[in-house]
């Protein structure tokens, strides 16, 4: 067959050929776009502006951070890559605070620290600096922002160069992507502060703990009124502070013949951030061997709470710690996981040759207050049975148990002639007393009848006298303290025990709560004074 007479090709042939003709055409004209000079120099300028952008992100995100100083306090800024922008201020352990200050691509992040102790004492031998200090502030953390801007200006530019030299192995691209980091970060820089909101602190949004400050302060109005009148003495507590380290130092210390132990009784710190220094202080300055704490020492028992406890290894001695009512399992788990932290709920520990017993408050009520209808009154079964509890553990011991712990004090009595002290916490108020003496069981009638007693048994011996002492609030009753007309003050006292592990003397050390200036250091001898049996304690208004 002849090519004249062959049969036309189908139709799908014919344009399946003519597609294969155009998709050629259309690769050859790519493939020459593609090889174009300004196409080439398109993709090198894309590439060059994506390596300069992420190397600058990674040197923000890594290195963007600086360390302030306002006033007394410490603080660490950083600058993070955000869509958003805005400001977010970590004030541990309470939460955050979460400002709309500005728009762009920047978030800055304002994490406060702790108090320095070189310049606070500056402040303790000038209080008259106080009055400055809030000025001083303004200008502190202008010069911080402006440090850390330019800091994170020329950690972008850098870390853009050294990426794109790493990448590209040439000059004038490695220099093409510095100056792309450079016009990037100065219009973030730029868009940042163009859109700065002065007015945003004003408008903050919590998290955290934070979420709970109504509930915590109580009446905003009331205690705003109250610190208003606190305020106007700040010099004077300020100047009193300093008076309180040069009498600590110069108070004599009880030395009996023979080794003393040396024990410091805190309390309810209640979230009292400033309850640290002073338990650290005293410590120091007494030579403690061991702090004992009885309970309340957050306020709510959150989540959120677990970090303040992380300050206990900065007191550098053992911290003998019972669960107090405002104090949940995941607080009590928070203390356990402290390096210097023993946790006694039920349970028995030695410390410097001193036997120490105690159990947790059976009881959670964060809400608790004297205001509720049920008040201190509430669940005083479980208190007993908690105590009974400690009582058995105290009879199975080993070892002569010499100090039995817990928080309310209604779960003390079982423990009478047990053993010879008793520490406790829960009322704000201090208090020390003997416990009444166990009631001894109705004999039997028939059976002392029918069984005559042996000629040879001799008398049971008398049970030993228990001392209960009840410590107040090292913390000041935290927030709560403010509610009053007058301030929940600070307390907490240091135990001397001799070479037979009695107790003969304790010093009360007492600081006025905010707004007062007093401050109170009491030596007392055991023995020296008669001490009554317990009498129905007044009163304190106070949450608890």
């Amino acid at each position: 067959m002849t090519s004249e007479n062959a049969p036309p090709a189908p139709v799908w042939r014919r344009r399946l050929g003519t597609a294969a003709r155009h998709l050629g055409t259309a690769g050859r004209f790519t493939g020459r776009m593609w090889r174009n000079k300004w196409s080439r120099r398109i993709r090198v300028g894309a590439a060059v502006g994506l390596v300069s952008v992420i190397g600058a992100m990674i040197g923000v995100m890594l290195f963007a951070q600086t360390s302030i100083n306002v006033g007394p306090f410490s603080a660490e800024m950083s600058i993070k890559p955000s869509v958003h922008g805005g400001t977010e201020v970590d004030i541990p352990p309470l939460g955050s605070l979460h400002l709309d200050s500005h728009r762009g691509p920047l978030h800055l992040k304002v994490a406060l620290g702790s108090l320095d102790q070189s310049r606070t004492e500056a402040l303790i031998d000038n209080p008259s600096a106080i009055s400055t200090a809030g000025d001083r502030a303004v200008d502190e953390v202008t010069a911080g922002v402006s440090r850390l801007g330019l800091r994170t200006l020329g950690l972008a530019v850098l870390s853009a160069l050294l990426c794109a030299a790493l990448i590209f192995r040439d000059v004038r691209r490695t220099a093409a992507a510095g100056v792309t980091a450079l016009v990037v970060s100065v219009g973030s820089l730029g868009l940042a502060a163009g859109t700065l909101r002065p007015d945003a602190i004003s408008e903050p949004r919590y998290e955290g703990l934070l979420v709970n400050a109504p509930a915590v302060v109580g009446d905003a109005r009331r205690i705003a009124d109250n610190y208003g009148r606190y305020a106007e003495q700040l010099q004077a507590i300020v100047g009193n502070v300093s008076r309180v380290y040069a009498t600590i130092s110069t108070l004599p210390v009880y030395e009996p013949a023979g080794n003393t132990t040396r024990l410091l009784h805190v309390s309810d710190l209640h979230l009292n951030p400033a309850s640290w220094g002073l338990i650290r202080t005293v410590v120091e300055t007494f030579e403690i061997d061991a702090v004992i704490d009885t309970g309340d020492i957050v306020d709510w028992g959150s989540d959120a709470e677990t970090g303040y406890v992380s300050s206990i290894p900065s007191i550098q001695v053992p911290y003998i710690y019972v669960r107090g009512n405002h104090d949940s399992s995941a607080i009590q788990a928070a203390v356990g996981r402290q390096s210097n932290a023993v946790v006694l709920d039920n349970a028995v520990t030695t410390v410097d040759g001193l036997t120490i017993a105690g159990i947790g408050d059976p009881q959670f009520t964060p809400d608790k207050s004297e205001t509720n209808e049920a008040g201190d009154d509430a669940g005083p079964e479980l208190l007993t049975v908690a105590g009974e509890a400690l009582a058995t553990t105290v009879r199975g011991s080993t070892n002569k148990v010499d100090i039995a712990l817990v928080h309310d004090p209604g779960m003390a009595q079982p423990l009478s002639g047990l053993v010879p002290l008793v520490l406790a916490g829960h009322k704000h108020q201090r208090s020390v007393s003997i416990l009444p003496a166990p009631v001894a069981p109705e004999p039997d009638p028939s059976a002392s009848a029918s069984v005559a007693p042996a000629p040879s048994a001799t008398v049971a011996e008398p049970l030993m006298t228990t001392r209960l002492m009840i410590e107040g609030s090292t913390g000041g009753a935290g927030l709560r303290g403010l509610e009053n007309e007058e301030p929940t003050p600070l307390t907490l006292s240091v135990l001397y025990f001799d070479e037979n592990k009695e107790l003969k003397a304790y010093d009360d050390i007492q600081l006025g709560g905010t707004g007062q200036s007093n401050v109170e250091m009491q030596r007392n001898v055991v023995g020296l004074a008669p001490e009554e049996s317990p009498t129905p304690s007044p009163s304190v208004v106070t949450s608890r």
